[in-house]
């Protein structure tokens, strides 16, 4: 038995493996225009969030980060070095192409002092929490005479 069968759709071949479920046969989310959900860790800390994500083969020129409200987007693209041919893949599970992610972000966030660093491949957010300004005030009231 092969390790592995090949199968066409929407114009693209994928390699499954022959011991998989039948619902991975089923792959209609599947086409070349599509665009993978990036993986984030997202925590915070006493002055700020923290986005964390892997990036393994991306450059920074290759990324885009976006802040708008109170959503975070990161978009990029990993490009494949080495051209292999589909039919010679026994298996492929790594992501090559676009992908992205976006997050409503929990707390209001100081966009202007966001930064951003890719290093050993992850990428690290970093986006100051704004200050909270008290809900309660109080107010001195005058007197006229």
């Amino acid at each position: 038995m092969p390790l592995g069968k090949i199968f066409k759709q929407e114009e693209d071949l994928l390699v499954m493996s022959s011991v998989g479920s039948s619902a991975v046969e089923n792959m209609s989310w599947y086409s070349s225009e599509y665009e993978g959900q990036l993986s984030v860790d997202v925590y915070q800390t006493k002055d700020s969030l923290v986005v964390r994500s892997t990036m393994a083969g991306v450059k920074p020129e290759d990324l885009e980060i976006t802040l708008n409200d109170d959503v975070i987007t990161i978009r990029g693209k990993r490009y494949q070095e080495q051209e292999v041919p589909k039919e010679d893949y026994i298996y492929q599970e790594c992501y090559w192409g676009g992908f992205s992610r976006s997050i409503v972000l929990p707390v209001e966030v100081v966009s202007a002092k966001a930064k951003a660093n890719l290093k050993n491949g992850i990428l690290t957010v970093i986006l100051p929490k704004a200050e909270k300004r008290p809900s309660a005030v109080s107010v001195a009231v005058n007197t006229e005479d």
